[in-house]
């Protein structure tokens, strides 16, 4: 349909902004001026604590500082009521006391308009004798039925929930005294067989649920058999141009306010669950409708909420559901929106579990939601046994798989770190995250690869290979036995030092610099500023001196070796500075799990095995001589000194002298 000339500037002109705003939202007393037309409020669009989202009565516009929603009035009321644009535009002119176009510009979109006013008009007469049947005398199974399955008559009020009687033409012969019959058949109520026979009652003996949209229109049914042996159990309407099932969540419009106070969504599996957590004081729940969840359904669960809680039943359907949705999630992930997980005990579904527990054990469960990413390494790692070198590494393939479909850059990052710890947490030492976070192997049995886990090697693509003659040469690759603390200082400041000189080239290593270990507390505070200014596009060098508050290139220059280092200036090439980074922050994480691996061994020697201390002693071993076979000249004294003496500890045998003399031997 299109609109004349000045129409909507019309309708802008006689609706203000904060009126159609302050509706869905509560206003900042401290922060709003109306007599500036300057209002502020929580944002509607993303949980928030602090109001950052912006609304100008003047300019017509709003603007949220924290998710970026922006536009105007017809934008918010398409946002918030999931309405298109012609939709939306009648609703504001409706409250402006506007009359809409005549349709001579679209006759098509005034005919189907009226068409489906005309279905509409239809779904709510059922309503109606679906309610009327069930409150008759007739009604008194479905009453007791519903009693049975603990449905209160104010709930049975609540929901609108009726009883279709159990007759092939109750509801034929109610639509054609209306005249309403050709509308019953297209919005699915009523079916018109396609040999030309007699229309017949689509839903017959059963309880009737209406579905309704987010602006309340009822636009289908789900039904549930009253006998026992009736086929199939559960019976929605067909899809119709009221009702699209991938589009449409049960409960949508009731739980989205009911959210903004609660503070999150429980997305259950059907509208049964739904009503039975609504019963029990959790009015912030949903549900899809007879099919898995959608595209289209998760866009409109997470502008309810950031991190719905997943609630679906305890059994094979429910986990095979789960599985599902995390497939659908991942690539669609970013910063605050995620998804947590309440897994229900096996065979009980919410309404179960509120039965035999009451409203405090669904709350339990609900606080224990277990996110995502937990989830995800749970599937990987329950579906096949993880007790051999090759299934590991299979294990292996299928994360770094999963991982790589996540779209953020920066989410991926976060996953990569969190399945690097849980897997160390499985296969490793007892120095999970610090092992994990170094990304060193540490045993042989961990096939761990020196690429994230989306499969993309150090710097997208700048894998440590043949070291470069500007490392050889520098103090970046020296670990420094006799001051591991000092040498460590020394590394990181070099490191950051080159950062902060060339942010130009950090982009291509933002993962590598903000999952390096950094000892050094003012360091720290470099590399997070660095890393947060990387995440939200600002210029690092700027962003590491307001978040310090002093010039973090003064600070690292005071560190000669730093100062000297012939990367640490100013404009050097992209491509080189993020090769040499690359392989530096490698480094320096291979240097401090080698010197915790040799702590934890000299700690464990008075309980360990001889022989399992002497294979940890020849993988550390094993590990250096890599390290040093890569490294510059430069570092190369101090790591054979240190080599040979782990192979004079391995070839004196120490934990055997250790067991005759029962001390530990001098080092």
């Amino acid at each position: 349909m299109s609109l004349p000339p000045g129409f909507l500037d019309e309708l802008r002109n006689r609706l203000t902004l904060s009126a159609v705003v302050g509706r869905k939202v509560a206003w900042d007393r401290r922060k709003t001026n109306p007599a500036r037309g300057d209002f502020w409020a929580c944002c509607p669009f993303h949980q928030e604590k602090t109001p950052s989202f912006h609304v100008e009565d003047r300019k017509g516009f709003y603007h949220c500082f924290g998710c970026s929603a922006s536009g105007d009035a017809i934008t918010f009321v398409m946002e918030t009521e999931n309405v298109p644009f012609i939709e939306a535009v009648e609703m504001l002119a409706r409250e402006a006391g506007l009359e809409m176009p005549d349709e001579r510009h679209d006759p098509k979109a005034g005919a189907r308009k009226d068409r489906l006013a005309r279905l509409a008009e239809a779904m709510e007469e059922a309503v109606r004798l679906y309610g009327r049947a069930l409150r008759s005398a007739a009604g008194q199974p479905a009453r007791d039925y519903a009693a049975q399955r603990g449905l209160s008559p104010e709930i049975l009020r609540r929901f609108e929930i009726g009883h279709a009687p159990d007759a092939r033409q109750h509801q034929v012969r109610h639509f054609r005294d209306k005249g309403l019959l050709d509308e019953a058949i297209a919005a699915g109520l009523v079916i018109r067989p396609e040999d030309g026979g007699a229309p017949y009652d689509r839903f017959r003996g059963r309880l009737m649920f209406p579905i309704r949209d987010v602006r309340g229109r009822c636009v289908a049914f789900g039904a549930r058999a009253l006998a026992p042996d009736a086929q199939p159990k559960y019976l929605n309407s067909p899809e119709t141009e009221l009702f699209s099932k991938g589009r449409t969540l049960y409960n949508h419009g009731p739980a989205r306010e009911a959210s903004a106070k609660a503070g999150t969504l429980i997305v259950a599996e059907g509208y049964t669950d739904v009503i039975a957590l609504v019963a029990a004081g959790f009015e912030h729940a949903v549900a899809p409708l007879g099919t898995a969840i959608t595209d289209e359904q998760l866009a409109l669960i997470w502008r309810i909420a950031d991190e719905p809680v997943i609630a679906l039943d305890g059994d094979e359907a429910g986990i095979k559901a789960a599985e599902r949705l995390i497939d659908l999630a991942l690539p669609k992930l970013a910063p605050g929106k995620s998804l947590r997980f309440c897994l229900l005990p096996p065979g009980h579904d919410p309404d179960d579990l509120i039965r035999a527990e009451g409203p405090a054990g669904m709350r339990r469960a609900l606080d224990a939601a277990r996110p995502l990413s937990e989830m995800l390494w749970l599937r990987e790692t329950s579906h096949e046994p993880i007790d051999t070198p090759e299934r590991r590494a299979a294990l292996d393939r299928r994360l770094r798989a999963a991982i790589g479909r996540i779209a953020d850059a920066s989410v991926r990052a976060h996953y990569d770190v969190d399945i690097r710890v849980r897997r160390s947490e499985l296969f490793g030492t007892g120095r999970a995250q610090q092992t994990a976070r170094a990304g060193w192997a540490g045993r042989a049995e961990r096939p761990w690869p020196r690429r994230d886990w989306a499969g993309r090697p150090p710097g997208q693509g700048l894998a440590p290979g043949r070291p470069m003659p500007e490392t050889r040469r520098s103090a970046l690759a020296r670990p420094g036995p006799a001051d591991p603390r000092g040498a460590a200082r020394l590394r990181e400041a070099g490191i950051l030092l080159i950062a902060c000189h060339n942010p130009h080239a950090l982009g291509a290593i933002e993962a590598e610099l903000e999952e390096m270990t950094v000892s050094t507390p003012e360091f720290a505070a470099i590399r997070d500023a660095l890393v947060a200014a990387l995440h939200e596009g600002a210029e690092p060098l700027a962003a590491a001196r307001a978040r310090i508050g002093a010039d973090p290139v003064e600070l690292l220059s005071r560190l000669p070796q730093a100062r000297a280092l012939p990367l640490a200036r100013p404009g050097r090439p992209a491509e080189k500075v993020a090769e040499l980074l690359a392989e530096a922050i490698a480094r320096h994480q291979a240097a401090l799990a080698f010197e915790a691996e040799i702590a934890d061994a000299v700690r464990e020697l008075a309980e360990a095995d001889g022989e399992d201390w002497t294979w940890r002693m020849r993988q550390a071993r094993l590990q250096l001589q890599e390290a040093a076979r890569l490294a510059l000249a430069g570092a190369g004294t101090d790591e054979e000194e240190t080599v040979s003496e782990i192979q004079r500890m391995l070839d004196d045998e120490v934990y055997k002298s250790k067991k005759r003399r029962g001390s530990l031997p001098n080092q």
